[in-house]
């Protein structure tokens, strides 16, 4: 657990020197903060975006089903190579085929990712309809532990495991102890990430997933109290380094945000390596991280023939404006730049003309406000204490 490295932190943002204290293996800090994994966002363009404004960050790919590394085998840069900055980063891989799920593990351990992230949370009808696997997983604990034993007994590095707190109706506190206890009594798994939403399979699409079932706090601080050897991270609907703070001053031993991060990194990650982990502020400005960016854009374009495109490696950036001066007029000017630069630097060119120089050459200011009280009565709505069958029993 890192609970520890939770109550050094707030020691650090007095006693600077003492930083290596909270390092971790690899001279990590350990992941008291991370961006989701998200399906179509947290790309390689992304991920570079994100290690030039915050360095602690921890990074997760998108979710990489076994599949596509087992059958992609002779393809693999484009699918798992990442630039050695973008450390510490963590491969989320996805499947219900124990055969490649092994081999799968096998080929990445090539890549050197810091962690293995299974995922048993995705609703997408891809995943969980068809494919089986995801949040569907949930409902059968026993086979996430055999698929998590499997995967730890091809890697030398943790194994971890992103859930939802139900599914359908499969959504009492004691059904997710359950699939919390199981899994991690049957498998080498301690950490889990929870997205403190149910899904629902049917009715909603993944978008109204992420939106509709209601946040249950209570449901993830009870698992911190019932499950003391075990490490939690949470996940959904933190939106704020205020936010995050409250969640991890109330206990949680790391923070996972998701859109947040992404819809509005600068004011979000720009943060996280001063207010979470108590690092020097960098004072990094905008400009210097677009200058490098561009280096980046441009050396990676087209690489794989077609791909990736001026569009692909922009995408991460339609948000690195967020509530500036001049935000309005620049992603006007970058939906026709898209359309007719074929580098990232005449991209720059074309478009940065709309952000004052003051935006782009001052670093990042206060932290955003945000519901700093979000998580202030969290311990006293937490559900009655989990009990097992074994215990009923007894």
């Amino acid at each position: 657990m890192f609970g520890e490295g939770r109550r050094e932190r707030k020691k650090l943002q007095k006693e600077e020197p003492l930083i290596a204290v909270v390092m971790v293996a690899n001279d990590y800090f350990p992941p008291l903060f991370s961006v989701a994994p998200m399906m179509d966002w947290t790309d390689h363009h992304y991920r570079t975006l994100a290690r030039l404004i915050s360095k602690h960050t921890w990074l997760y790919t998108e979710m990489l089903a076994a599949e596509t590394i087992v059958y992609q085998k002779g393809n693999l840069d484009r699918f798992l190579a990442y630039s050695p900055d973008q450390h510490p980063i963590v491969l989320q891989i996805g499947g219900s085929n124990l055969e490649n799920l092994a081999k799968a593990t096998e080929l990445a351990n090539a890549y050197c990712y810091d962690e293995i992230n299974f995922n048993c949370g995705c609703p997408s009808p891809r995943v969980a309809g068809r494919g089986c696997f995801g949040v569907r997983l949930m409902l059968d604990p026993k086979f996430v532990a055999e698929a998590i034993s499997l995967i730890a007994a091809n890697t030398n590095v943790p194994v971890t495991v992103k859930c939802r707190i139900g599914v359908d109706n499969h959504d009492s506190y004691n059904e997710l102890c359950d699939f919390v206890y199981k899994v991690s009594s049957l498998s080498p798994a301690k950490h889990f990430i929870i997205h403190s939403r149910k899904a629902l399979l049917k009715g909603l699409n993944p978008a109204e997933n992420r939106t509709i079932p209601p946040l249950k706090y209570e449901y993830f601080y009870g698992l911190l109290r019932d499950f003391p050897d075990l490490t939690f991270t949470i996940n959904g609907g933190i939106a704020s380094i205020d936010e995050a703070n409250g969640a991890l001053n109330a206990g949680a031993h790391g923070v996972m945000v998701g859109r947040a991060a992404y819809n509005n990194p600068w004011h979000i990650l720009g943060h996280v390596d001063t207010a979470i982990y108590g690092a020097p502020r960098s004072n990094v400005t905008r400009r210097q991280v677009l200058e490098k960016y561009q280096v980046y854009g441009d050396s990676v374009l087209r690489r794989y023939g077609l791909g990736p495109t001026v569009r692909d490696i922009v995408k991460p950036l339609l948000g690195f404006f967020h509530s500036a001066p001049g935000n309005g007029l620049w992603k006007r000017k970058a939906d026709s730049a898209i359309q007719t630069c074929t580098t990232i630097k005449s991209f720059f060119e074309e478009t940065l003309v709309a952000i004052p120089d003051s935006v782009l050459d001052s670093p990042v200011l206060e932290p955003q406000s945000g519901r700093g009280d979000l998580f202030a009565n969290i311990h006293s709505l937490r559900p009655p204490p989990y009990r097992t069958r074994l215990d009923d029993a007894i």
